[in-house]
């Protein structure tokens, strides 16, 4: 998955890929890379971020999707759009975008189970408390056992999802890397998901066989662990990875 920040504000490269054409060549890159998927957001979530309006993030988003719909090298290749606003998820669908990745699964538009299900499109749902505003402060840290806790609290809400019309078969998990969690809790996420995947198997057997979507990207905890500044992290992700890829063969 590339990850395409529409934003003045993300952590990792905000401002640069605001112009549709910078956001084209970014896009043509991921792909010439290997990337599959393409995850748009235009609304920041780092820590801290301050909430745009329904208007704002489309106005945002719309241009720069509709380029990325239209260019060759984007066929065949999936594209996401990271929202949490019900509005923009239906308006991203109809102008072509194929999943709704919502990092609060559902928490922040009460309307979004109801919307995705009428949408019929794959559905991305992640592990946060609070919002991206909240989400990092003393209550929201407070874990007695992280990977036990996110699999309980991100089953309740893809147990809603399912409730409201989303079918099992049609979402993918996120326990949140980086939102609601320090370094040691990231670490244990990634060290746990078989346990976070087991948690959840036993409250739902059709959810055991989820997707997981994990996002490391180049987020604060790498930096934390290696030492390396911003732009010197990807040695470590792409050890991460390796780690993953291990742990997804071995329950395959």
């Amino acid at each position: 998955m590339g990850i395409l920040n529409l934003t003045p504000d993300s952590f990792s490269d905000g401002g640069k890929f605001q112009s549709v054409e910078a956001a084209i060549s970014q896009v043509r890159s991921m792909i010439s890379e290997g990337a599959d998927m393409i995850d748009i957001g235009a609304q920041s979530t780092r820590p801290m971020a301050s909430r745009i309006s329904v208007q704002q993030e489309l106005d945002r988003l719309i241009p720069v999707l509709e380029a990325v719909v239209g260019m060759p090298e984007a066929e065949g290749k999936m594209i996401s759009v990271d929202t949490f606003y019900s509005e923009v998820a239906a308006e991203a669908v109809s102008k072509g975008a194929h999943i709704v990745n919502d990092v609060s699964a559902g928490l922040l538009d009460s309307n979004m189970f109801r919307v995705v299900a009428g949408l019929k499109v794959p559905y991305i749902a992640m592990h946060m408390r609070g919002d991206p505003s909240t989400m990092q402060n003393i209550e929201n840290l407070k874990y007695d056992n992280v990977c036990k806790q996110v699999a309980s609290e991100l089953y309740s809400r893809v147990r809603e999802a399912e409730l409201i019309g989303i079918p099992a078969w049609r979402m993918i998990i996120d326990p949140g890397i980086g939102f609601s969690k320090n370094c040691d809790h990231n670490l244990e996420v990634l060290m746990g998901l078989p346990n976070i995947q087991a948690e959840i198997g036993r409250e739902s057997l059709a959810m055991s066989h989820a997707p997981i979507l994990i996002g490391p990207s180049r987020k604060k905890f790498l930096g934390e662990i290696c030492s390396r500044p911003l732009e010197r992290r990807e040695i470590l992700l792409l050890l991460l990875l390796s780690l993953l890829q291990f742990w997804a063969e071995q329950i395959l």
